[in-house]
C-alpha cells in the first residue's frame, strides 16, 4: 500500500483514492514570464516521478498542471519586451514545453490556462460573495479570511500569528480591506493593463483563485492529491483551501504534497529568481546531457532539499553512466544468450528485488532508496551477463524490469543511437588489425574514436562501444 506524507495532517497516511485504481492529481504549474530555473524544475520532475510510479503500480492518473498566464510579473515582462501579456505567456509556455520535454517530463493530461477560464473565475467569485465569504471594495474583491474556520491548518499557523504579520503591511490596498488578513480574489483594472469585465468592475483575478477554479473544474470538487513546491504551502495553498471549501462545502484535497527546495552555494541558499541565484534549464541542457539533470533531480526523495553544484552534477553523470553501461552490457550479452530452460532461482532473485523496490517506493515515494534497488538490479544484470551460459528468457525479463524501474525516474537509454555503421566498420577494422598484430593501427583507431566520444570496451564476447556523456 502506498503511503503519502500529508502536509495537512503532518503524518504518513495510506493512500485511498476516491475512485478505485484512479488518481486525480493537481500540481501548480509555472507563471510563464521567463524560462524555468532548476528550482522550478525540481517540482516538475518530482511530481512527474510520482505520477510515473502511480502508473507503474497500475493506477490511471488524471494529472492536471496549470499555466498561470495572467500575473503582475507577466505584465511587467510584457512592458520590458514591448509585447502583449498573451504574447509573453505564449513564448514562455512553448519554452517550458521544450525544456521539460528535454527532461523527459510527461505532458500533463491537461494544461489549463487562466485566460481560458475567466468566466469560470468570475462565477466562482460571485458564489463566494453570495455566501458572505467575499466582498467588493472599490472595484476589488477580497476574501473574508476569518470566516473560514480552518484557515492556517495547512501551514500550521494560527490566525492570531498571521494577524501580527498582516497588520504590519502598508499601502493603499490595505485601506480597502475589512481585515488585514483578507486577500484579493479580483483586482480592479489599472491603466494599460490587460483586464476583463466583471459585475464588480473591470479587472483581473488574484493568483490564488485561479488554481481553485481550474482544479475543481477539471478534477471535481474533491481531488485525491494537490501538489507543489514547499514555498506554495502558504499563502497560496492555504488560500486555495479556504476558497474552494467555502464554495463547495466539501474537502478540497485528500492529500497535500510539497517538494523541497533546491539550494545553492555554501550557505545552502534557496534558488529563486528574486534572489538572482538561479540557473535556467534552457541554458543548462545546452551544456550537459538533460538526462543527467533528470537523474540528479529524480533520485532524491521529493520532500528533501537538493544541493546544486557542479560537483553534484558530475557525481550524477558518473552514476548515470554506470546504469547506462549495465543496460548496454545486458543488451550486448542478450545477442549471444541461448534458448534454455528458465532458471527458477534467478527469476526468484528478480522477484525479491522487485518486492524490495516496491516497498521502498511505496514509502512516500522514497526515490533515494528506490534508486539503490536500481543499482542492485544493474549489478545483478552485470553479474548474470558474465555467466558462461545465459538464458535469453531470464536476461530479457531482467532487462525489462530494469527498463521499467528506470522509466519511473524518467530515464530512457536508447541503444539504437549506437548503431552507427561507420563506427562498426572502424571497430571491425581494428579487430582485423589486432589479429594481424598491427597494434599501431589498432591504437590509432581507438584514439580516433575516443576523439569522437566513442569508448571501446573489449569483453570476452567481443568489442562493444558506447558514447561518452
Amino acid at each position: 500500500m502506498i503511503q503519502i506524507y500529508n502536509t495537512l495532517t503532518r503524518e504518513k497516511e495510506t493512500f485511498q483514492p476516491i475512485e478505485k485504481n484512479k488518481v486525480s492529481m493537481y500540481v501548480c504549474g509555472p507563471t510563464v514570464y521567463n524560462y524555468i530555473h532548476i528550482g522550478n524544475a525540481r517540482s516538475t520532475i518530482a511530481f512527474d516521478t510520482i505520477r510515473r510510479y502511480f502508473d507503474y503500480r497500475g493506477y490511471e492518473v488524471n494529472y492536471v498542471s496549470n499555466f498561470t498566464d495572467v500575473d503582475d510579473k507577466i505584465i511587467r515582462t510584457a512592458k520590458e519586451l514591448n509585447l502583449t501579456a498573451p504574447e509573453v505567456a505564449e513564448r514562455f509556455i512553448e519554452a517550458f514545453k521544450e525544456d521539460t520535454k528535454a527532461l523527459n517530463v510527461l505532458p500533463a493530461t491537461l494544461h489549463p490556462r487562466v485566460m481560458d477560464h475567466m468566466s469560470d473565475i468570475i462565477t466562482f467569485i460571485q458564489v463566494l460573495i453570495e455566501k458572505g465569504y467575499a466582498y467588493e471594495s472599490s472595484g476589488d474583491v477580497y476574501y473574508r479570511t476569518r470566516k473560514f474556520e480552518h484557515y492556517g491548518q495547512l501551514s500550521d499557523q494560527s490566525v492570531d500569528e498571521l494577524e501580527v504579520g498582516a497588520s504590519q503591511r502598508m499601502g493603499a490596498e490595505q485601506q480597502l480591506k475589512e481585515d488585514p488578513l483578507d486577500f484579493a480574489l479580483w483586482k480592479s483594472a489599472k491603466p494599460e493593463e490587460i483586464s476583463w469585465d466583471a459585475p464588480w468592475g473591470s479587472g483581473r483575478p488574484g493568483w490564488h483563485i485561479e488554481c481553485s477554479v481550474m482544479a475543481t473544474k477539471h478534477l471535481g470538487e474533491t481531488i485525491d492529491i494537490h501538489g507543489g513546491g514547499q514555498d506554495l504551502e502558504f499563502p497560496h495553498h492555504e488560500n486555495e483551501i479556504a476558497q474552494s471549501e467555502a464554495k463547495t462545502g466539501k474537502k478540497f484535497a485528500n492529500y497535500w504534497m510539497h517538494n523541497g527546495y533546491v539550494t545553492i552555494g555554501d550557505d545552502d541558499e534557496k534558488m529563486s529568481k528574486s534572489l538572482g541565484n538561479f540557473v535556467t534549464v534552457h541554458e543548462l541542457v545546452k551544456k550537459i546531457d538533460p538526462q543527467v539533470l533528470r537523474f540528479f533531480m529524480a533520485t532524491t526523495q521529493y520532500r528533501r532539499p537538493i544541493r546544486y553544484s557542479e560537483t553534484t552534477l558530475k557525481e550524477a553523470a558518473t552514476n548515470l553512466q554506470k546504469l547506462r553501461t549495465a543496460y548496454e552490457n545486458s543488451l550486448f550479452r542478450l545477442a549471444t544468450a541461448v534458448d534454455v530452460a528458465e532458471e527458477e532461482q534467478k527469476l526468484q532473485e528478480l522477484a525479491a528485488l522487485e518486492e524490495r523496490f516496491v516497498a521502498e517506493m511505496d514509502d512516500d515515494f522514497n526515490a533515494a532508496n528506490g534508486i539503490t534497488l536500481v543499482y542492485e538490479l544493474a549489478k545483478w544484470l552485470n553479474t548474470y551477463s558474465e555467466a558462461e551460459v545465459v538464458s535469453a528468457a531470464v536476461l530479457s525479463f531482467g532487462i525489462e524490469k530494469y527498463r521499467q524501474w528506470l522509466s519511473v525516474f524518467g530515464l530512457v537509454f536508447v541503444s539504437d543511437e549506437l548503431l552507427d555503421e561507420e563506427v562498426d566498420q572502424l571497430i571491425e577494422e581494428r579487430i582485423q588489425a589486432r589479429k594481424s598484430r598491427d597494434f599501431a593501427r589498432s591504437d590509432e583507431i581507438r584514439d580516433q574514436l575516443k576523439e569522437q566520444g566513442i569508448i571501446l570496451e573489449d569483453t570476452p564476447q567481443g568489442t562493444r562501444w558506447r558514447r561518452e556523456l
